[in-house]
């Protein structure tokens, strides 16, 4: 499935119109209608809370899609159904379909345009979703909201996560612009989960909700008041797992919440999934309880979000982590204290051209003992130099290796077998580092 990711990436990046997307999914006789779905938007924290959302759903019986992006190793990852990825065929089946209608909406001038790479993925989820007549799909937005290719459904619910600064190119320079564009998710008397966050983000969800007569939902009841490094454990078991443990009342009941995703950000991600959980089931949907809800939360998966890898064959202890974006940096660094407090830590640091990289650097340069700068496999990565220059005035010590394999074996020899070592930025990075490593993600 490379070669077919690869082809749909270089498809040209043209306005974003939802009646573009809408135009193409009324000639694929509209499958998104053909399910219920529950929409997720925000700038950190969507993927992790549809991951642990979707777990609940599958633990409750309910046959569950879950679109998210972008994807860590193979572009199948994005499209799921209890867990199971589609498969290269039907991936390909439906591209071929979906690229076929869009030449002839394209040629009889009903689409100015081929629908992007988004698009087409998008299309090509609600299509498999439609065909293996799923329960629920849990939809993740890809950027923005209001005019994303996924905000054509009409969802029972809708969750808004963490919202800062991010694809300001896009969506807009201050909190509060882009705030706007992710609330373009709230559908008029619609119900929106979402949590307190910075005021210029909570006055537009409010003001939104007010002016759509919406039903806010706070999700604020889930979301313990102690600090995580005390909840956190490892696991027995073949990988020694680190694991979020605390307990909570939900639906009138005590549950034992024990997730993979650690992190004081994430007791906020998987207070929304709760939440929402919690609302789907007052919509009708069967099977959500408090112990569906406990298990699954338990059985979540999702990858390269602060995973760590326990030491082997003489590697250290290694953390991958999807850090961005300066807030995603802060709630790594916030875990890295957590779990490591003073102890060296190596980095392996990577980013796209057009992210925050100096204020990331900022941000994460400082707690390393050593950080090694890399470029990974991506049109769009910014060079090692360039990110090297842009840490420069954290006083870190930085390197800069292109490949990253040898950066890796760089950071092996700098930790020297004591120090972790964490492997940070581009999910592309981290998606790299995997196959390189061979870690199951």
């Amino acid at each position: 499935m490379f070669a077919l990711g690869h082809e749909l990436a270089h498809t040209p990046p043209h306005k974003f119109d939802l009646a573009h997307m809408r135009v193409l999914l009324s000639a694929l006789q509209h499958p998104e209608s053909s399910f219920p779905s529950i929409l997720i938007a925000g700038t950190n924290g969507k993927g992790s809370t549809a991951a642990t959302l979707a777990s609940i759903l599958k633990a409750s019986g309910l046959k569950t899609g879950r679109y998210t992006s972008p994807h860590l190793i193979r572009i199948n990852e994005r499209i799921q159904i209890t867990g199971v990825e589609i498969s290269d065929d039907e991936f390909a089946r439906l591209h071929g379909e979906i690229d076929g209608v869009a030449e002839r909406l394209v040629q009889a001038g009903d689409l100015p345009w081929h629908p992007s790479f988004f698009e087409m993925m998008t299309a090509i989820a609600f299509s498999h979703f439609a065909h293996e007549h799923v329960d629920i799909a849990v939809l993740e937005v890809g950027m923005g909201g209001r005019l994303d290719a996924t905000n054509v459904v009409e969802p029972l619910v809708s969750v808004i996560t963490d919202i800062s600064l991010d694809h300001q190119k896009f969506l807009g320079n201050t909190v509060g612009e882009i705030a706007r564009e992710k609330a373009g998710i709230v559908p008029r008397r619609g119900v929106v989960v979402t949590l307190p966050q910075q005021p210029e983000a909570n006055d537009v969800i409010g003001n939104t909700i007010l002016d759509l007569d919406a039903v806010g939902v706070s999700a604020v009841q889930y979301v313990p008041p102690v600090s995580p490094g005390s909840l956190e454990s490892r696991v027995p078991g073949p990988e020694n797992s680190v694991r979020s443990r605390y307990q909570l009342e939900v639906m009138g009941k005590q549950i034992f919440v024990e997730s993979p995703l650690v992190g004081r950000h994430q007791l906020r991600n998987i207070a929304l999934a709760i939440a929402a959980a919690e609302e789907l089931g007052k919509k009708g949907l069967r099977g959500i309880s408090a112990e569906n809800i406990e298990r699954g939360i338990r059985e979540t998966r999702w990858p390269g979000r602060f995973q760590v890898v326990p030491a082997h064959g003489g590697w250290p202890e290694i953390v991958f982590d999807v850090a961005h974006n300066p807030a995603g940096a802060w709630a790594l660094r916030s875990a890295l204290s957590e779990r490591y407090g003073d102890r060296p830590l190596v980095f392996v640091f990577g980013a796209m051209r057009d992210k925050a990289i100096s204020e990331m650097a900022e941000i994460l340069f400082p707690v390393a003992q050593s950080v090694v700068v890399t470029r990974p496999n991506n049109p769009r990565s910014a060079t090692p130099e360039k990110i090297r220059e842009a840490g420069r005035r954290t006083g870190a010590e930085i390197e800069s290796i292109a490949e990253v394999p040898a950066a890796l074996e760089r950071a092996r020899a700098l930790a020297g077998g004591k120090e972790a070592i964490v492997i940070t930025g581009s999910i592309y990075l981290v998606g790299e580092a995997m196959q390189a490593l061979a870690v199951n993600p």
